[in-house]
C-alpha cells in the first residue's frame, strides 16, 4: 500500500485511505481484492489492485510524469521496479530471521541483491541523484522505499552496519526517508507498530528490542 500512496502525494491527488486487519479480511475487500493483498485503489467505483499497476496507472493518468521520457530509461526503470520483490524477499530474511544462524543466511543473500542494486544505481543514474533517476521522485524510489525504510528501523536494532559497503543505497535510502512525501506515506505510529510486528513474528530481530545493548552490534 505504501508504494501507492507515495505516488498519490507525489501527484498531489486527492485520496482517502482505508485501512482494514490483514488477519481478519472484511468480505468487501475480498470481493475486489482478487488475491486478497493491499493495496487497492477504486477510482470512479472500479478497483484496482497490485502496487505497480496501481503506480503505472496513475502515472499514466495524472501529472507530473514519475517515469523517465525516453522509452529505453523507461523500460529500464520498470525491470528494475520489477527486481522489488527479489530485493524485498533478500531484506526480509534478515528482518524476520529467526535466530542468529538464519540471520547470517539472511545477510548472505541481502549483499547478493545489494551488489546489484549499488551497480545499478551506478550505471542508471549517471548524476549525484539523490534519487534512482536523479533529482526527481520516480515509480523506482516510491518502489524500494517502503523496504529501505523498514530495513533501517531493524538496522537500529541489530546494528549490522550492512549498507555501510554501499553508498549509494545508503544515501539514496537518506534521500527518500528525508522525503515528505515518503514520511508522510504511513502513520505517525509506524515504527511502533512495525517494531510490534517483528516480536509478534518471533523474529531475532524483536528479541534484540528487550534485550540489545545500546552498543550491541550484528555481524555480517
Amino acid at each position: 500500500m505504501q508504494r501507492a500512496v507515495i505516488v498519490l502525494r507525489a501527484k498531489n491527488v486527492q485520496f482517502k485511505v482505508t485501512y482494514i486487519d490483514l488477519r481478519d479480511k472484511p468480505d468487501w475487500f475480498l470481493e475486489i481484492s482478487p488475491h486478497g493483498k493491499v493495496p487497492v485503489l477504486v477510482v470512479d467505483e472500479q478497483p484496482l489492485f497490485e502496487s505497480s499497476a496501481i503506480a503505472e496507472y496513475l502515472d499514466e493518468t495524472v501529472i507530473p510524469q514519475l517515469h523517465p521520457t525516453d522509452p529505453m530509461k523507461r523500460a529500464r526503470n520498470r525491470a528494475w521496479t520489477d527486481f522489488v520483490p527479489d530485493f524485498s524477499r533478500a531484506l526480509g530474511g534478515v528482518s524476520y530471521a529467526r535466530d542468529q544462524e538464519a540471520m547470517q543466511a539472511g545477510f548472505k543473500l541481502a549483499r547478493q541483491r545489494l551488489d546489484r542494486l549499488e551497480e545499478a544505481i551506478k550505471l542508471e543514474r549517471g548524476n549525484d541523484g539523490p534519487y534512482f533517476n536523479g533529482d526527481q521522485l520516480c515509480l523506482v524510489d516510491a518502489a524500494y522505499a517502503p523496504f529501505l525504510q523498514r530495513f533501517t528501523i531493524v538496522e537500529r536494532v541489530i546494528q549490522s552496519g550492512l549498507l555501510n559497503d554501499y553508498p549509494l543505497i545508503q544515501a539514496w535510502t537518506n534521500a527518500l526517508l528525508a522525503n515528505a512525501h515518503v514520511i508522510g506515506s504511513v502513520v505517525a505510529e509506524f515504527e511502533e507498530i512495525f517494531t510490534e510486528n517483528l516480536k509478534r513474528r518471533q523474529s531475532y530481530a524483536g528479541t534484540l528490542l528487550h534485550t540489545a545493548p545500546a552498543d550491541m552490534q550484528t555481524a555480517v
